[in-house]
């Protein structure tokens, strides 16, 4: 298999982490240069179907791409640890939450940066500060619930790391491109938040 990935683009980094958690070492990793317009290329949108990252190609040439469903695939692959749920109760709550963390705080997150780096104004068709400033308050505003459901808990769903956890840690580690640091009277957020940059599996993701 190959993954088109891309170090500047924090999708495929939720694969990477997954690939790193999971201790899987063979699946090529191909660098797609995004600001040079490479994910946007023929060749590539005749392979992959969309100018996305991340993509990953299977051994029959099928392109399966969206960070989430590629994470799911690989779940299936190899399975240990666990990240999507054992069951479907477990399955369902990772689920409900990883939805949460992706539209609430990653993708808001996302748009935040995309708006105010001067170095993404390229990716964008018009970069607007009112864009930015109004997906980091609905960020917030998400991570102030986050931090009361975080109180007493070591992750946020389960009793173990899952793919929530990635998805809400990459989210906010994109953000510190324009050097942004969540409020400082989230502590329960501030307290996971650096137990999940920690894990091992965190830096060979990035």
């Amino acid at each position: 298999m190959k993954l088109y990935t891309s170090q500047r683009a924090p999708n495929p980094r939720r694969v990477r982490w997954v690939l790193a958690e999971k201790g899987v070492t063979d699946v090529e990793i191909v660098e797609i240069d995004i600001m040079a317009g490479e994910h946007r290329a023929p060749a590539y949108r005749d392979k992959v179907g969309v100018p996305h990252v991340p993509a990953l190609e299977l051994d029959d040439g099928t392109c399966v791409t969206e960070s989430i469903a590629i994470c799911r695939y690989l779940e299936a692959l190899y399975p240990e640890p666990n990240l999507f749920g054992h069951d479907a109760r477990e399955q369902a709550v990772v689920e409900m939450w990883t939805r949460r963390c992706e539209f609430y705080l990653a993708n808001p997150m996302m748009l935040t940066v995309r708006h105010s780096h001067p170095a993404l104004a390229a990716l964008e068709a018009t970069q607007t500060t009112q864009i930015a400033d109004y997906n980091k308050v609905t960020a917030e505003r998400f991570m102030r619930m986050l931090d009361r459901h975080l109180a007493g808990r070591d992750f946020i769903v389960l009793d173990r790391f899952t793919m929530a956890d990635i998805v809400a840690c990459v989210g906010l580690d994109f953000a510190r491109l324009i050097k942004y640091r969540p409020p400082e009277e989230l502590a329960n957020l501030a307290r996971w938040y650096e137990a999940c940059r920690a894990r091992p599996a965190a830096q060979a993701g990035a």
